[in-house]
C-alpha cells in the first residue's frame, strides 16, 4: 500500500516525527468517520494507512506510527463532547471522590483524568522506545499565562499523571521561568503559544539553565525531552502583520505571509542545529490552501521544511484534508529545509514592526511576549475553550 502523505514527509529525515494533535481517546471514532466519507476507490488504502498511524492493539505492543500526542483546551473539549454521557458520569464520580462541588476543582481533576487516560493508552510505546517516543502533552490552564506559581503547581500535577506526560507551558516571561524549573526537575516540556525567534531563544536558554541545574544535583533525566512549538498560520494571520501592512499601504498576499512564517521558523531551527541544542522544533497550525502564485494546492507548512529534523503535530481535520488533497500535492523536496525564504517577501515584511519583533533575535524582551498579537489572540481562544470545558463540568454537576 502507498505511504500516507505524512509518512512520506517523515521519510525525508531519519529523525522526523509525526504526532497526533488530539486526545488518543478520540482516534477510533474519527478514523471510522473518515473512512465512511472516503472515496470508494481509496477506502482500503486509507484504512491501511490510518491503521499504521495508530491502532490500539499495536499500541498495546509498543508500536505506533505517530511518535507522540499533543492536546490543548479546544481538543480536550472535543474529547468530552465525543462521549458526553461517559464524561458526565466521570465528572460526578470525580466530585464524589474529592468531596467537592467546586467547579474549578472538579474541572482540573477531570482534565487531569483526560490526560492520564491518554498517557496510559500509549505508555507501551514510551517504554518500548526507551522513553524517546510515546509522550502525551498536557497543557496548564491558558488563563494563567502570567501566573508562574500557579502554572508550576499545575505542571507538577500534570507530570504526576504518568512518566510519559509532557507539560505544555506558554511562551510568556513567566512561562519560561516555569520551563526552567520543570527541566531542573527532569520533567519534559512543550513550549506552546510560541511564535517568535526571541521566544525560541528564551526557551532554549531556559532549557539549558534547567539542564545545568538538573545535572548539578543528580536529577534523573531519563524521561526528559523538550519541544518548542511554532504555531505557523497563527503567526501570520492572528498577529498584526496584515494590519500594519495595510496602515503602511503595503499589500501582503497569503504567500508572503507564509514566506514570513517560513523565515521565522527556519531562523530558529538552524540556530538550534548549529548550536546542537537538545530542544526540538515542533510545527503546528498547518493549513492546506491554493497557492496564489502557482494556483496549485499546497501545504507549505510541511512542504517548506521537508528534510528537517522536526516534529509535526497534526489535528484530525488536517490529516483528513491531506488525504483528500493527496493527488494534487507536489512531491516533497528533501532539501527544502535548506532553501532560503523568498528575499523579496522578507524585504517587504521587514518594514513591519510586528514582523521584525518576530524575526530578529532581539526583536522583543520577555516582558512583552504575552503582549504580542498572535500570542494574545491564541491565548484568548484557548481561554475561551477552557471556559467552555469548565461550563461542561458545571452543567454536569447542576444536572445531577
Amino acid at each position: 500500500m502507498p505511504l500516507h502523505v505524512l509518512e512520506k514527509l517523515a521519510a525525508t529525515h531519519p529523525d522526523c516525527e509525526i504526532w497526533w494533535d488530539s486526545s488518543p481517546l478520540v482516534y477510533a471514532d474519527w478514523k471510522a468517520r473518515t473512512l465512511a466519507s472516503a472515496p470508494p476507490d481509496k477506502r482500503a488504502e486509507w484504512d491501511t494507512q490510518l491503521t499504521r498511524l495508530f491502532d490500539a492493539s499495536a499500541v498495546a505492543r509498543g508500536e505506533m506510527g505517530f511518535r507522540g500526542v499533543t492536546t490543548n483546551p479546544p481538543l480536550s473539549l472535543q474529547a468530552l463532547e465525543s462521549d458526553p454521557d461517559f464524561w458526565r458520569a466521570e465528572i460526578l464520580k470525580t466530585a464524589d471522590r474529592l468531596s467537592s462541588r467546586n467547579i474549578e476543582t472538579v474541572y482540573w481533576a477531570t482534565y487531569l483524568e483526560i490526560v492520564r487516560r491518554g498517557a496510559d493508552m500509549i505508555r507501551p510505546v514510551f517504554e518500548a522506545s526507551e522513553r524517546q517516543y510515546g509522550f502525551v502533552s498536557g497543557q496548564v490552564d491558558p488563563r494563567l499565562v502570567r501566573q508562574g506559581e500557579a502554572m508550576l503547581d499545575q505542571g507538577l500535577d500534570l507530570a504526576a499523571q504518568g512518566p510519559n506526560v509532557m507539560v505544555k507551558i506558554p511562551g510568556s516571561k513567566e512561562g519560561y521561568e516555569v520551563i526552567e524549573e520543570l527541566t531542573a526537575r527532569g520533567i519534559p516540556t512543550n513550549n506552546t503559544t510560541s511564535f517568535t525567534v526571541p521566544q525560541y531563544m528564551r526557551c532554549m536558554a531556559a532549557v539549558t539553565a534547567g539542564l545545568q541545574r538538573a545535572r548539578a544535583t543528580g536529577v534523573d533525566l531519563s524521561r526528559w525531552r523538550s519541544v518548542i512549538t511554532h504555531m505557523s498560520s497563527r503567526l501570520g494571520q492572528l498577529g498584526d502583520w496584515q494590519a500594519q501592512a495595510k496602515d503602511r499601504g503595503i499589500d501582503l498576499s497569503v504567500s508572503e505571509l507564509r514566506d514570513g512564517e517560513e523565515a521565522v521558523l527556519k531562523r530558529a531551527y538552524h540556530w538550534g542545529r548549529e548550536n546542537t541544542h537538545p530542544s526540538k522544533m515542533l510545527q503546528c497550525s498547518m493549513r492546506i490552501e491554493t497557492d496564489d502564485r502557482t494556483g496549485r494546492t499546497v501545504s507549505r507548512h510541511i512542504e517548506d521544511y521537508a528534510g528537517g529534523d522536526f516534529v509535526y503535530t497534526c489535528p484530525p481535520s488536517y490529516i483528513a484534508g491531506l488525504m483528500q488533497a493527496e493527488d494534487e500535492l507536489a512531491d516533497f523536496d528533501a532539501n527544502a529545509i535548506d532553501r532560503p525564504p523568498n528575499p523579496d517577501s522578507l524585504a517587504k515584511l521587514m518594514k513591519l514592526p510586528a514582523f521584525r519583533a518576530a524575526y530578529e533575535f532581539d526583536g522583543m524582551a520577555p516582558a512583552g511576549f504575552a503582549d504580542y498579537g498572535a500570542f494574545m489572540a491564541t491565548a484568548t481562544q484557548f481561554a475561551a475553550a477552557t471556559r467552555r470545558t469548565v461550563d461542561f463540568v458545571q452543567h454536569a454537576l447542576e444536572a445531577s
